[in-house]
């Protein structure tokens, strides 16, 4: 199997430059951005939110605006986007008034508690009464407290959150991740670009026996022009392709050109069927569903550790993986605590099995067991709509290269 396929952009990378064009003043163009469900949750938000966010071609966004968002009369749906809601809860702090912000029943079962704690400290009324969206932001235009710790073990973006709101004010701002634990720090070196390709002014202020922290300058963000590079987690699923059917599908760009901490995925993805022992996932969680299903397909077991952020994703992908792995065929898949043990078996290549392969509304689950599907018949994707969330084009891509499917 040969051919190319053109990635969409990184939805991580989109939603993060999506809020700091519209926090700058001015006209930005966004090209090379994935337009997908969140990505749109989050550009109808800030229109609410009085930002002009226009949609010119299949890739680019244009955002102009004052600098300022201004309070919506609504709340903000944003569906499931994890991103969306966690960096508008944070920039919500930054609008004179009260938003309120929600999302779908799966998005109000995903924990937002710790960065609501850090706004209290920093002297915003903030309350989501479940520990989930719905929440509740209160506030007079800033942080008052512009010195600030937050829980990140749950969660690197309740960090990001934090930090794209942190440039406005009449002080630096100093956040710091509480004993030092973070979810998935390569996130926030994701978000350090962006803030710095639009002129923020970033120190790290952690010595190596401290916590980690930074000072960030309460220096206004600049329109500018930002090229998006293409998503790694959507890359995962065809160098996953490539590694399991020995084809040649061409993304246009190297893992290593990639900044995104699911391109480290590739290193292992390309040991398959040999993949080691053990994986540790705690920096390139999007891609253990990828990995995981491989797994179950290798030359020997494989344990995935470091992975208990994945249960609070968009569902248990812990589970789901064991669950949907042991639908296949009994006995693949072990939660054991919160680790993920595969024991594989390679002959389940080129049997039939008859199967259906729920996917929790979760476009990672989806996208993971299609893999399966090219090479044990009979296995049905339910709900193959949901990967809209992040890849739209996904299945049509897939086509495009000689993959045959058929819908119902």
């Amino acid at each position: 199997m040969t051919g190319k396929i053109a990635l969409p952009g990184s939805k991580s990378i989109t939603n993060r430059v999506l809020l700091i064009a519209a926090l700058a003043k001015g006209r930005s163009h966004v090209s090379g951005a994935l337009k997908s469900d969140d990505t749109k949750y989050m550009a109808q938000a800030l229109r609410q939110l009085g930002v002009t966010v226009e949609e010119t071609g299949d890739t680019d966004f244009v955002i102009t605006s004052t600098g300022t968002l201004t309070p919506s009369a609504e709340p903000l749906f944003l569906g499931n986007a994890g991103t969306a809601v966690r960096f508008l809860t944070a920039a919500a702090a930054n609008i004179a008034g009260t938003t309120v912000l929600t999302g779908d029943e799966h998005m109000q079962k995903r924990p937002i508690a710790p960065l609501v704690e850090a706004l209290n400290a920093a002297g915003i009324a903030a309350t989501a009464p479940t520990g989930c969206p719905p929440v509740t932001v209160t506030s007079e235009g800033g942080f008052a407290n512009r010195s600030v710790e937050v829980d990140a073990s749950l969660s690197s973006q309740y960090v990001s959150a934090l930090m794209m709101a942190g440039t406005k004010g009449d002080a630096p701002f100093s956040l710091k991740v509480k004993d030092g634990d973070i979810g998935a720090r390569g996130y926030i070196d994701i978000t350090l670009e962006c803030m710095k390709a639009f002129g923020a002014e970033i120190t790290q202020s952690s010595s190596l026996a401290g916590p980690l922290g930074w000072d960030i300058a309460n220096t206004p963000y600049e329109a500018r022009d930002y090229w998006v590079e293409p998503d790694a987690s959507a890359a995962t699923y065809i160098w996953g392709i490539n590694a399991l059917l020995g084809a040649q599908i061409d993304i246009g760009i190297a893992p290593e050109a990639m900044m995104q901490p699911d391109a480290r995925a590739y290193d292992y993805i390309r040991q398959f069927p040999n993949l080691p022992a053990e994986i540790d996932g705690s920096q390139m969680q999007d891609a253990i569903p990828t990995i995981a299903v491989l797994a179950a397909l290798n030359n020997h077991p494989v344990r995935f550790v470091s992975i208990a952020n994945l249960r609070v994703k968009e569902c248990d992908r812990i589970n789901a993986v064991a669950t949907e792995l042991n639908r296949i065929q009994p006995g693949l898949a072990e939660e054991i605590g919160d680790d993920l043990l595969v024991t594989p078996d390679r002959s389940l290549i080129g049997k039939r099995v008859a199967a259906d392969i729920h996917t929790y509304a979760d476009h990672r689950i989806a996208m993971a067991f299609a893999q399966a599907a090219l090479v044990i018949d009979g296995l049905r994707i339910l709900d193959p709509g949901c990967t809209a969330k992040t890849y739209p084009g996904y299945w049509r891509d897939l086509q495009s290269v000689g993959v045959g499917m058929t819908f119902e």
